[in-house]
C-alpha cells in the first residue's frame, strides 16, 4: 500500500481552509463536494467560513446550477472548478468539480460544517463531474485507490481519514472484506440483525449503505419499531424513553458476510440526562427503491475501522482500537 495521506480536516481550496464533513454516500445527480460560499447570503452562512472564488487564482466558474436534495434538507448551488487539497501537501489539480452554495433550508443550515467532501463514485457526481477519489488516483496523488476512516469515540483523540493507504495501527485483527453489492454506492449485503439470539431485523437478508455522513442507524420504520421494543417496551413508537439504563439492554448484532458486528447499548442508547435516554435507531428507509435497506452511520463506524477500495469495489471492516 502506498503511504496514507492522513488528515482530520480535509477540504482545502487554494489558501482557504474549509471545515468539511466527509460522506461516502450522496444522492445521485448531486455534486460530490460542496462548500458554503460568498454567494450565500442567508443569516446562518454568516457564521461559516465562506469560500470566496474571487480570492482563488485557480478557480474556474461554470454556467451550471443545480439543487441538491438530502433526506432532511436541500440547498441550491452553482458549479465551479478548483484545486482541492486533502492534506497540506497533496491535492487534485484545478479541474475538480464542486458546488458553491447559494441557498439552504433550515436543516442544512444547522449543520456545524462549512461543506461536504463527498467520497462517492464518479457516476453519482452528475454529468461531466469526476469524484475526488477518482481524481486523486488519476493524477497520481495517491498510489492506491483506497481511503479509510477511524472515527474516535473520545474528544481528546481526533478522528482520522486516510487516502492512498491504510494505517493498520487504528484497528484490531484482520480486515474483513465485503464486496460492494451495487456499483455506484458504498452498498453491501447484510445477513441479519439480531439481539439475544433473536432476529429483529433484516430477517431475509438486506442491503446496507456504509455512510460516514450519517450519524445514526437508519432502517425501515416497522423494523426500527421492533428493535426499539426489544430495547425497551416503551420505545417502539418513539426514539426516547424516561429512566432507561443502558446496562439493562443487550448488544444489537449486525451480521455481514458471515461476521458478527456487535453494537453495545452504550453506543446505540444516548443518555440525554439522568431521567431521559435516546435510541440511535431511526426509521425512514422504506422510501428507498429496491430491497430492504439500512444505513450504517457513525454509531456503527465509531466501533469499526472502515476501508473503502474503489478499484476492487469492496469495503473492509475491523474493530477500531
Amino acid at each position: 500500500m502506498g503511504n496514507p495521506a492522513g488528515g482530520s480536516a480535509p477540504g482545502i481550496r487554494g489558501s482557504q481552509a474549509v471545515r468539511s464533513a466527509l460522506t461516502t454516500n450522496l444522492r445521485p445527480l448531486s455534486p460530490n463536494t460542496w462548500v458554503a460560499s460568498a454567494y450565500c447570503d442567508s443569516p446562518s452562512c454568516a457564521a461559516l467560513f465562506r469560500f470566496n472564488p474571487n480570492a482563488s487564482n485557480t478557480f474556474h466558474p461554470s454556467n451550471q446550477s443545480l439543487n441538491i436534495f438530502y433526506r432532511f434538507g436541500w440547498m441550491k448551488a452553482v458549479i465551479g472548478y478548483d484545486t482541492i487539497r486533502v492534506s497540506w501537501k497533496q491535492g487534485t489539480e484545478s479541474g475538480q468539480t464542486f458546488g458553491l452554495s447559494k441557498v439552504y433550508n433550515r436543516h442544512v443550515e444547522s449543520q456545524p460544517v462549512d461543506g461536504i467532501l463527498g467520497l462517492g463514485y464518479s457516476k453519482l457526481a452528475g454529468k461531466g463531474s469526476t469524484s475526488i477519489v477518482d481524481n486523486l488516483k488519476k493524477q497520481r496523488v495517491v498510489s492506491e485507490p483506497v481511503f479509510a476512516f477511524y472515527l474516535s469515540t473520545q474528544k481528546e483523540n481526533g478522528s482520522m481519514v486516510m487516502f492512498g493507504g491504510v494505517d493498520h495501527s487504528y484497528h484490531k485483527g484482520e480486515l474483513n472484506w465485503i464486496p460492494v453489492s451495487q456499483a455506484g454506492f458504498w452498498q453491501i449485503a447484510m445477513d441479519r440483525i439480531s439481539m439475544n439470539g433473536t432476529v429483529i431485523g433484516c430477517s431475509c437478508g438486506c442491503q446496507a449503505l456504509v455512510d460516514t455522513g450519517t450519524a445514526m442507524l437508519f432502517g425501515p420504520s416497522n423494523a426500527v419499531a421492533k428493535i426499539r421494543s426489544f430495547i425497551h417496551p416503551r420505545l417502539s413508537g418513539k426514539p426516547e424513553v424516561k429512566g432507561h439504563a443502558t446496562g439493562k439492554s443487550s448488544p444489537v448484532i449486525f451480521t455481514i458476510n458471515g461476521i458478527d458486528y456487535p453494537v453495545p447499548p452504550q453506543a446505540y442508547i444516548q443518555k440525554i440526562n439522568e431521567s431521559l435516554c435516546f435510541s440511535s435507531f431511526e426509521g425512514g428507509t422504506e422510501g428507498f427503491k429496491g430491497p430492504e435497506t439500512w444505513v450504517l452511520g457513525d454509531i456503527f463506524l465509531r466501533l469499526y475501522f472502515s476501508v473503502f477500495d474503489w478499484k476492487n469495489n469492496k469495503v473492509g471492516l475491523a474493530p477500531a482500537v
